[in-house]
This record gives structure tokens, C-alpha cells and sequence, in this order.
């Protein structure tokens, strides 16, 4: 069984407090973009937001869960240790809210890599890593978010058996990497919207 965790509950500061995964492109938010390419590749989708309240915001959409951080104010690594939790796939692909271009074609490539590694992180360069766009073991993830002193998500990859594939290996799929698009302000959002 294959299972997607989306991040959601940031704090949007970056986007005047407004919450990115109701931004909308070409006509749909990105939450609901999100979860139709997620739906192509996994069994369940799994969102990760701060408290109760952010989860009633998506009782819309159907077919998903949406569970709270069991360890707050801990930024990204909180909502993966929540996530890989309540995951019930032993692979688990992670996401930010804020990828409206996810490629479920991109994701099936991580999943069909993972061999016998813990991880399958896109990679830029050397010093660059997309660990919000990766394919994780659960047992080695829910293994290392158990007892942890870094809150960095570089420094959670570089603990796995993590193989690194070169984002360039993906052009072959998505040609101009759209899958990695990410969107922080509300500037990114008007020029993704003007030059689609």
C-alpha cells in the first residue's frame, strides 16, 4: 500500500497569512490539484494541519484524512512524524501544500526506485535536496522522527539509506520540472498564473 502525506498546516507567513493550498490555479485550488494527482498514484492521502479547527477547512474534499500535529510549533518535521504515524502504506510519498504541478508521473518514477533504501529524494545539487517531494520507507521515517535533535529536513535525509536521484533523470518526464514548482508568495502565484 502506497500513502501520500501533504503538509498543510504552515503559518503562511511568507504569504501575507493568506493559506496557500486555497490559492488557485488555472481555475482550482491547489489542494484540490493536489489531491487529483496524488489520487493517481496512491491508496490513501493523508493531510497533516495544525489543530482541529485548520482540518474542518477540507472537509470538502472527499476521500482524505486530515489528522493535527501530535508535536506543535516544530515546523515540517512535526507534520511528517504525525503523518508517517497515521500512515497505513509502508511507503509513504511527502508533499507540501504549496506544489500546484505535482506529476503523479514524476511520483510513480520515486516509488518505482526505491529498491531497498529508506528514501528517494529528487536532488538539485550536492546541496540541494527536495525532501517535501520524496518517497520515504514508514519504518525507517516513524525510526528516526522517534527520537531526533535536528529539526532540519537535510539533516533527516542525510540519517536514511536515501537514494538521491538528479532532477535532471526527470526531465525525461517532466520537461521543465514543473512537478517542483512551489509557490511562497502571492507574486510567485500572479506570475505561474500569467505564464502557464
Amino acid at each position: 500500500m502506497k500513502s501520500a502525506v501533504v503538509l498543510v498546516g504552515g503559518e503562511a507567513r511568507r504569504a501575507n497569512g493568506k493559506e496557500k493550498y486555497f490559492f488557485t490555479y488555472l481555475g482550482r485550488t491547489f489542494i484540490e490539484r493536489l489531491v487529483d494527482s496524488l489520487r493517481q498514484v496512491v491508496d490513501e492521502i493523508i493531510l497533516v494541519a495544525r489543530d482541529p479547527e485548520q482540518c474542518k477547512r477540507f472537509s470538502s474534499i472527499e476521500g482524505i484524512r486530515c489528522i493535527t500535529d501530535i508535536r506543535g510549533g516544530i515546523g515540517p518535521i512535526g507534520g511528517l512524524h504525525a503523518g508517517s504515524l497515521a500512515a497505513r502504506g509502508d511507503l509513504i510519498f511527502v508533499s507540501a501544500c504549496d506544489m500546484p504541478c505535482i506529476d503523479p508521473r514524476v511520483i510513480a518514477y520515486l516509488f518505482d526506485h526505491i529498491d531497498d533504501y529508506d528514501a528517494v529524494i529528487p536532488r538539485w545539487s550536492p546541496d540541494m535536496l527536495e525532501p517535501l517531494h520524496a518517497v520515504y520507507r514508514k519504518t525507517a521515517l516513524v525510526k528516526y522522527l522517534e527520537s531526533h535533535d535536528s529539526l532540519s529536513l537535510r539533516e533527516m535525509a542525510m540519517n536514511l539509506s536515501a537514494r538521491y536521484i538528479m532532477v535532471d533523470e526527470l526531465r525525461r518526464i517532466d520537461p521543465e520540472l514543473r512537478t517542483f514548482t512551489n509557490i511562497n508568495k502571492l507574486e510567485d502565484l500572479e506570475r505561474i498564473n500569467t505564464t502557464h
